[in-house]
């Protein structure tokens, strides 16, 4: 992982732990009194208790061991940080120097770094040599940086394993030498050794991730560590008419991180409301590509899932394309929808009988985003299987999925879970699950004046003129007289009949009471 991607404030954390020992006696005054001095530059022998105890003569032995903890705290952000500061400076001030410094840079987000050994790739030789060969007896003749920019390893890297694979006589070079590359073809003892491999697992695309460098890197980006204000929320649900009361309960509902029940009656916008609230994450997020759970290939990227980002977007802070591992890939904080359709094999790690290619679950597609059980209590599993599923995960934050081996590994379960139902929350589920879903929102009925308001952003939409005097006719006509609840959907619903109508009829498209009232007649024929 980056580095860089540390932020001031762990920064600071650290640092403070380093030095806590040799002044722990002299520092009287508190941790959080002393950094906000630490990073405006006002720390001085005269007022900083740090100093008396950081003895600055240069060869005092404790000087000099506070400066070398300073030097390797330093260190793995950027040489130039030290250089700024003159060999003689004393402790104190290589750190508010520093300090300074680092305040004035732009905050990166943490990426995966470009593995430069194959220690730090994470898998076995052999296993990166079995690959490779799958390929090449999959495409046929390749250039080295062609295998290497379609397994996403470094060219250096995989032309050590294509010398590995030469001595032993399973590919040859084809031609001569091209800008420094040769062109690669597979043997017949090699095409032997990957019809093999492929029985065992057809893979042959992106070098996995590993669990542990997985683990790792959605610890960095969790949903946890994400603190929405509303500024965000208003961006994320421009294009709904929400009520600001319900944006403010929201609001502290997706920082916590911890899911959250969207009910009230259908027709709404819980649905709408839920797929909305992973745009106010803010920045993407780095996923692998495919993963590798004891020997079985996991892919976890999914295109209908997952919008890729290109670095060089201008929502993304800037990074060297070069800089970052390519066998993970960018994407935005993802939605997770699933509905009534929902079964427990999708919840578990899923190997294809053919390619012994596993498919990661949905909450695992999810992670560093948004899951949303949508229509819940209407699956087709029991309420009760799903809920008992989920319970640990939901308050241990992790989860342990079956591999097709059948060893377990643990994972993150790093979501937000939003459970959107028509029904009363506690009509479905026991209040121990409750609990673990601390927060419940109700999407309430629109009032008239939001009635009106959602007729008037439809009508721009279908390019309608809007008519006040209409609308009112249609709410005390077929609502109030009798006696039937206003819904957020209706305006939509009601303006595509009178849009059909007037298609058919040949008459201009415009809201009158014969359209209104023929609108009505069909789409409340059923539901009364």
């Amino acid at each position: 992982m980056s580095q860089s991607s540390q932020s001031m404030s762990e920064f600071l954390d650290d640092l403070w732990s380093e030095l806590r020992e040799p002044v722990a006696a002299a520092s009287t005054q508190s941790r959080a009194a002393v950094i906000p001095q630490i990073q405006s530059g006002k720390c001085d022998q005269a007022t900083d208790p740090l100093l008396p105890a950081c003895p600055v003569d240069s060869g005092d032995a404790s000087a000099s061991l506070l400066d070398e903890r300073v030097v390797k705290l330093l260190s793995p952000f950027d040489q130039s940080v030290c250089a700024t500061n003159s060999p003689g400076a004393d402790p104190a001030t290589k750190l508010t120097t520093a300090a300074r410094t680092l305040s004035e840079r732009p905050v990166v987000a943490p990426f995966p770094e470009v593995p430069r050994s194959l220690r730090t790739i994470g898998i076995s030789s052999d296993w990166l040599s079995r690959l490779i060969l799958k390929l090449l007896a999959a495409r046929g003749a390749l250039q080295g940086r062609q295998i290497a920019s379609h397994i996403r390893l470094l060219f250096p890297l995989v032309e050590a394993l294509l010398s590995d694979l030469r001595r032993e006589q399973l590919v040859v070079l084809k031609g001569e030498a091209v800008a420094g590359d040769y062109t690669y073809v597979i043997t017949e003892r090699g095409l032997t050794l990957a019809r093999g491999f492929s029985r065992e697992c057809t893979y042959f695309g992106a070098t996995p991730v590993t669990i542990d460098q997985y683990n790792a890197m959605m610890k960095l980006q969790s949903v946890i560590d994400v603190r929405v204000r509303a500024a965000d929320l208003e961006r994320a649900f421009k294009d709904l008419l929400v009520d600001p009361a319900l944006l403010r309960i929201l609001g502290p509902a997706i920082n916590s991180g911890r899911g959250l029940f969207l009910f009230g009656e259908p027709g709404n916008g819980k649905t709408s409301i839920a797929e909305r609230v992973s745009r106010a994450f803010g920045e993407p997020i780095w996923i692998p590509r495919a993963l590798l759970a004891d020997g079985n290939v996991i892919r976890v990227f999914d295109p209908a899932i997952h919008e890729p980002v290109p670095l060089e977007s201008p929502e993304f802070p800037k990074i060297d394309p070069a800089a970052a591992d390519q066998r993970w890939i960018c994407v935005r904080r993802p939605t997770v929808i699933a509905g009534g359709e929902l079964t427990m094999s999708e919840l578990e790690v899923s190997e294809d009988a053919g390619s012994h290619i596993s498919e990661a679950p949905l909450q695992l597609k999810s992670n560093g985003g948004v899951l949303l059980i949508d229509d819940f209590g209407r699956q087709r599993m029991p309420v009760d299987e799903l809920l008992n599923r989920w319970i640990v995960p939901l308050e241990k934050r992790y989860d342990l999925l079956n591999l097709p081996s059948g060893k377990k590994v643990r994972v993150p379960f790093d979501q937000l879970v939003i459970f959107s139902t028509n029904l009363e929350p506690r009509d479905l589920v026991d209040d121990a699950f409750l609990r673990r879903i601390p927060y419940k929102v109700e999407v309430p009925n629109p009032t008239p004046e939001q009635f009106h308001e959602l007729f008037q952003i439809m009508c721009r939409h279908l390019d309608v003129e809007y008519r006040r005097d209409a609308v009112d006719y249609l709410i005390h006509t077929h609502y109030q007289r009798t006696s039937r609840v206003l819904r957020a959907c209706h305006p939509r619903d009601l303006l595509l009949q009178i849009r059909n109508f007037c298609q058919y009829e040949d008459v201009p498209l415009e809201l009158t009471r014969d359209s209104i009232d023929f609108a009505v007649r069909c789409y409340f024929s059923v539901l009364g």
